[in-house]
């Protein structure tokens, strides 16, 4: 790509968003919620449910499928302090899955709550409808948080069992209440499968079992990447230009025949949400390095690299990739990804991106402009004079790249 937009100024993607514009509760159906459509220039609306009728027959249609978990532990002292305990990702066993499914202690890297409260080394607290214990133990600081061992009396629990139990849906800061019952299961996509996520991949919420039914109908059937949205999504640009914004870095997994079927892929493409196409950009440059002869694990793609490294066609990069994985007996690719998309990026894997509307100043914003250009301000200020409701709660938009 050979270009490095660090000169681009966060204060550039600023727009007014009204408060009560912030949806803070999701509607009483999910594909009920509003539908922009941006193609050349144009803008429309209509409801979600109605997806399919812009889709071309036949679209490759790509969903982030992970699982958000109840993150949020609280431990409450005996002086009557609270702390509350912030999964972020597994440490030991390194391994999502594995973690979740241990019926050992495990160590996360968390983020804690009124940390300098923790005075003792072990807080403790009942895991509900059971009599098992639950403790938690600050084993040492780490950049943005500290490494913390859970241990739980009854090893008949794994330790999904005992998050689910114990922890609190970690909703968005930015919708200033509590989470709720309805959040358990409107906070997440009804595909939802592999658990490691502390936010919801927010553009998949308005699927429903009709709407894949009539997607199905014209040729279009879903398929499915894991990437583990990680609190770095609510992060601040504070940087006021880009080159000095450290971007998050989040894991995914790809099985390698949604990598094979990529490398033969002559469809339209139509990508589910920032955090699919930051998976499957990252899994092109994967191809890439490896096209190249210099792919080998920790397979990871770091923030500007997409920027210094020269292209290849898309169909001979996720090729190169497949071969990669051949070549190495892997059924399942796990990676991590530090990449940013910004305007200049060029994106290689999608035709339509489907997203909610996001923050000002936000990562996310850099991303629609780098697919639609400088037509994000038509698109927001259309939404916004149309009552669109917006963030992870709020309406849908449907763009074609430009």
């Amino acid at each position: 790509m050979m270009f490095t937009p660090g000169n681009i100024s966060i204060s550039d993607f600023e727009y007014s968003l009204p408060t009560d514009r912030i949806a803070s509760h999701p509607l009483s159906k999910r594909d009920e919620s509003k539908l922009l459509i941006y193609r050349d220039g144009e803008i429309g609306s209509d409801v979600f449910k109605n997806i399919g009728n812009y889709l071309p027959e036949g679209s490759r249609l790509v969903l982030n499928n992970t699982k958000v978990v109840s993150a949020r532990i609280i431990f409450l002292k005996e002086t009557g302090a609270t702390i509350e305990v912030f999964l972020l990702e597994p440490v030991f066993p390194a391994d999502y899955s594995v973690s979740f499914s241990s019926h050992e202690p495990v160590v996360w890297k968390c983020m804690v709550g009124n940390q300098k409260r923790w005075k003792t080394d072990t807080l403790e607290r009942t895991v509900p409808q059971t009599d098992t214990k639950l403790k938690v133990r600050k084993s040492k600081k780490v950049s943005d948080g500290f490494e913390v061992e859970f241990s739980w009396t009854n090893t008949d629990l794994c330790f999904a069992q005992v998050v689910e139990l114990c922890g609190e849906v970690p909703i968005p800061p930015y919708l200033n209440r509590q989470s709720e019952e309805v959040d358990k299961y409107r906070y997440q996509t009804i595909y939802a499968q592999p658990e490691g996520s502390v936010a919801a991949p927010t553009a998949g919420l308005h699927f429903t079992p009709e709407v894949f039914s009539n997607l199905k109908k014209l040729g279009i059937t879903p398929d499915y990447i894991t990437l583990h949205v990680g609190a770095g999504t609510f992060k601040p640009v504070k940087a006021d230009v880009i080159i000095n914004h450290e971007m998050h870095t989040e894991h995914f997994l790809a099985d390698i025949d949604l990598i094979k079927g990529m490398s033969e892929c002559d469809n339209f493409r139509v990508v589910v949400g920032t955090t699919t196409l930051r998976t499957l950009e990252s899994l092109y440059w994967l191809g890439v390095k490896a096209s190249q002869n210099q792919l080998c694990p920790p397979y990871f793609i770091s923030q500007w690299e997409p920027y210094k490294t020269e292209p290849i066609p898309f169909k001979a990069a996720f090729y190169e990739l497949w071969r990669h994985m051949e070549a190495n007996g892997l059924e399942t690719l796990m990676a991590s990804t530090q990449i940013i998309i910004a305007p200049g990026y060029n994106v290689q894997t999608a035709d339509a991106l489907v997203t909610n509307f996001h923050q000002p100043r936000s990562t996310l914003l850099l991303l629609v402009s780098a697919f639609i250009g400088e037509q994000w301000r038509d698109v927001y200020a259309y939404a916004l004079r149309n009552d669109f409701r917006f963030l992870s709660y709020g309406d849908s938009s449907l763009l074609f790249r430009s």
